[in-house]
């Protein structure tokens, strides 16, 4: 399908293209970096300039200097439903390696599952070599929902990979299969020695948590921590502190209900199973989700912003216990799927509704 393409120049200073919002660090310039694009899910900044922006139908792009190009070499996705090409992470490594990160549904016998690969990044970046799928979930389905899908490089190069339920809730309890986790995996795909399970038999070694609905969003903090954001049903989306071997508790508690208005579970508490460190009802349905490092607004530092799909804002949570203390909103903010922190410190985001890529600054 023909497309048109709007690209602003990376110029990392104002632009024509940017609108001012009002934030309670005062105004941030939001400048437009590139436009008409179809069901943009993530973002990933190159550390020299550029970035790249996965659409779920299938296609990597790579944006820079004012120019687009479709990456050749990506996999073969499902793209039905909720799954496609999904998360892009650049490798901390990659003005060496070239390494990128790709999540996407993968077709399986009987459906597909989320999988994980590896590849490298050619010096103009027109295509993709070395390709490696290290991870696929399994058993895999033919619901089209809750494929997850973030995938997070910690400062030792362990990846951490969630894993939504597939729309089978029960399966976020059985620890024989991978739906509703976080994974952990060395960057070859293989299992960690001090995972949290890999001694016990009957249980998927990946495991780090168990127990996530549908998580979207996830992004370490200053400590190496694991933070996520989850989707809840009706009420009850979560941010999380994820812990090594911990249970978060889907479907046996929950601060929602089922979409019938139907109770969920047990309740909101059980012994052994963790509580959010925040959840909205009305849910939000959140999306991306940052910890911000402090390096433009100071005083943000520490703090996380989580994008919301259904009410078309980023929120930024604070405090302890935390809670939401700030929407930054505007028509940019349309339907939020993937926040990140580039190397300079600025915000950047996509508007799903927008078809776009935004990035944001300190205004003047």
């Amino acid at each position: 399908m023909f497309r048109v393409f709007v690209i602003t120049i990376l110029t990392w200073t104002g632009a024509a293209w940017a609108d001012r919002l009002q934030t309670s660090q005062g105004p941030v310039e939001v400048t437009q970096m590139v436009s008409g694009l179809d069901t943009p899910w993530a973002i990933g900044v190159l550390p020299a300039g550029g970035f790249l922006v996965t659409e779920r139908d299938g296609e990597l792009l790579y944006i820079n200097d004012g120019k687009f190009q479709r990456v050749s070499g990506v996999p073969k996705v499902a793209a039905s439903g909720q799954g496609g090409l999904l998360d892009v992470t650049v490798a901390r490594d990659f003005n060496r390696s070239r390494e990128i990160f790709l999540t996407f549904s993968k077709p399986q016998s009987g459906g597909a599952g989320t999988a994980l690969a590896v590849a490298r990044l050619s010096e103009n970046g027109k295509r993709l070599t070395n390709l490696r799928v290290i991870f696929e979930a399994v058993p895999g389905g033919s619901s089209g929902r809750h494929f997850g899908s973030r995938v997070v490089e910690a400062e030792d190069g362990k990846l951490f990979l969630t894993i939504g339920d597939r729309g089978d809730r029960l399966a976020a309890q059985d620890r024989s299969n991978h739906m509703g986790t976080v994974l952990r995996v060395n960057r070859d795909g293989s299992v960690p020695n001090d995972n949290p399970f890999v001694q016990e038999d009957g249980v998927r070694p990946e495991i780090w948590s168990y127990g996530h609905r549908n998580p979207q969003g996830a992004a370490l903090d200053s400590r190496g921590q694991i933070w996520v954001s989850e989707h809840g049903a009706r009420g009850g989306d979560e941010v999380n502190l994820v812990k090594s071997g911990r249970n978060y508790g889907w479907p046996v508690i929950s601060y929602g209900t089922h979409y019938s208005g139907q109770k969920i579970g047990e309740g909101t508490h059980k012994p052994g199973m963790e509580q959010p460190e925040h959840y909205w009802d009305p849910s939000i349905a959140p999306s991306g989700l940052l910890v911000y490092s402090g390096k433009l607004w100071p005083k943000w530092k520490g703090d996380i912003f989580v994008g919301s799909l259904k009410f078309d804002y980023i929120a930024r949570l604070a405090g302890s216990p935390l809670r939401e203390v700030e929407q930054i909103k505007g028509s940019e903010t349309e339907r939020v799927r993937d926040i990140v922190e580039a190397p300079d410190g600025s915000i950047w985001f996509i508007s799903v509704g927008q078809g776009a890529v935004y990035r944001m600054t300190p205004g003047n």
